[in-house]
């Protein structure tokens, strides 16, 4: 697959989804595919934690009634 830039080739910046892909690619270099699974569960327990303190348990609860109902 033949890979494309969107540098800029008069002033060579790229643009942020490249600049996000090349981050992403390196860290998989270096760190693995293992990497992102861990990072990402350490992400979204950090994110429902913050959810439950800020709207409490009714929250869920009342989310999950709307969900089931469809």
């Amino acid at each position: 697959m033949a890979q494309t830039t969107n540098h800029d080739s008069k002033s060579g910046k790229m643009s942020r989804s490249e600049a996000g892909r090349k981050g992403g690619l390196t860290t998989k270099r270096r760190h693995g595919q293992e990497f992102f699974g861990r990072i990402g569960r350490i992400g979204g327990k950090k994110g429902g934690e913050t959810t439950k303190r800020k709207y409490g348990v009714e929250h869920y609860q009342k989310i999950g009634r709307k969900g089931g109902s469809r």
